[in-house]
This record gives C-alpha cells, structure tokens and sequence, in this order.
C-alpha cells in the first residue's frame, strides 16, 4: 500500500467513526469499536490518524456493520412483500460510505468501470465510480435517441414478460474490468442482463454488489455466472 491508499484507508475510517460518534457518547463508541475512547477523540477531531491496521478493521469491521444496520433501520416492506429502500438510494453521503466499505469487506478489484441500471441504482453506482476513480455506466430500458450503436440484453421472464436493457457501446471497451452494482438483487435478472452486456463488450468482471439481497437466490445466480466476489450490504429472509 503506497502513501496516498494509505492516507485515503486512513480518512476513510475517521469518516466512519465521525458517522458513528452522531449518535454516540465516546464511551459507547469505544463499546461499539473496542478502541479507547481517547483515541477515538482524536480521530474524530483530526489531531491524529488512526493507524494502517486499525482503519482497517474500522473500515471492513466496524464499518460494515454499522452502515447494514444502519441500512436495514432505513428498509420498510409493504403488505406483498415490495422493499421500499428509497431512505437509502436518495441520501448520497450515505452511500459514498457504503462503496469504500463493501470494497474493503469484499474485496473487489478497482474497475475501469462501474456498471449498474437506471434509475435506483445511479446513486450507488455513482458512489462505487467515485471511489475506485472509475467510469459510470448504467443501462436503460429504452434507447437514447442520439445513440447510433448499443448493447443489447433481452430476456423472458418467467411471468412472460420481456426484459430488455441497452447500454451506448461506447461506454465499454473490450477488456474492461467491470464492477456491477444495484440497489437491490432479488431473483437476479437484472444481475444478468449486466452481466450479459459486460460480456458482449468482451470486458471482465471483477465483482456484482447490491445494497439489498431479498433472499439467497438472486446472489446464488450471479454466483453461478462470474468467477468474482458476489454479495450484498444486507439480505432480508
């Protein structure tokens, strides 16, 4: 890890636990970290960085946790079922910390490109793009009236209807290592028809995240198709 990965793990974690100390004696927050409380004053109030491996643990640990639970605070359902997320995908602070944990917690590779579908999965992706310094693509359901060419995913569902997806060509290359990101994975289709536009452009994926799994099967299935880290934020039985 050269100077500035350092630098940047190092803020990361005082990002966290400034997050944290908003709600938080130090004393709680020490609870919660298992740092001491003098330490984290100074964290949280600049005169000192935390360490290598401490910010780590902070970032992959203590960060993950707290922004899933904050995440799940933020989820509702509805009567059949439906994931109202939108407390999530609408506050963009909250998600800019979400892409430098999840990336320290599971590992994914920095893409040349975050790819992900309009429209909830914009703010992530945006997230994700800005800290690996990627480029942001998400794909449509209808076409861009300037656009001369596209990429093209189709598939049936099972209740019949059609999914289609199109992305501008130009937003990929040939050997581009791609990151996909959405807000939520259910059954996986969506999951797919990226994944499938990522291989028609001949680029590589290096990870498939989602802020919210509902259920196992739509992360079995992204699984079952990339040779890469697969995971959610939270998963809702």
């Amino acid at each position: 890890m050269n100077r500035v990965e350092k630098a940047t793990l190092q803020l990361r974690a005082v990002a966290v636990l400034r997050m944290l100390k908003e709600t938080r004696t130090y004393d709680e927050l020490a609870a919660v970290t298992g740092l001491p409380a003098g330490d984290l004053n100074r964290y949280v109030n600049g005169h000192v960085l935390p360490g290598e491996a401490r910010a780590r643990e902070v970032v992959s640990s203590v960060g993950y946790e707290t922004l899933a639970g904050e995440l799940d605070e933020r989820i509702s359902l509805d009567g059949e079922g439906y994931v109202d997320n939108s407390a999530a995908v609408f506050d963009q602070p909250f998600l800019d910390l979400v892409a430098p944990v999840a990336a320290e917690r599971f590992g994914f590779e920095r893409p040349d490109v975050v790819l992900t579908a309009a429209t909830d999965g914009i703010t992530l992706g945006a997230a994700f793009a800005r800290h690996f310094d990627a480029r942001l693509a998400y794909a449509k359901k209808s076409k861009e009236t300037a656009v001369e060419e596209f990429i093209e995913a189709r598939q049936r569902l099972a209740s019949g209807i059609e999914l289609t997806y199109y992305l501008p060509a130009s937003s990929l290359r040939a050997g581009d290592r791609v990151l996909v990101v959405d807000d939520l994975i259910r059954s996986g289709e969506t999951q797919e028809l990226l994944l499938d536009i990522a291989a028609q452009a001949d680029s590589e994926v290096c990870g498939v995240f989602a802020l919210i799994a509902a259920g196992d099967e739509g992360v079995e299935s992204a699984r079952d198709l990339v040779d890469a880290p697969v995971d959610a934020l939270t998963t809702l039985a």
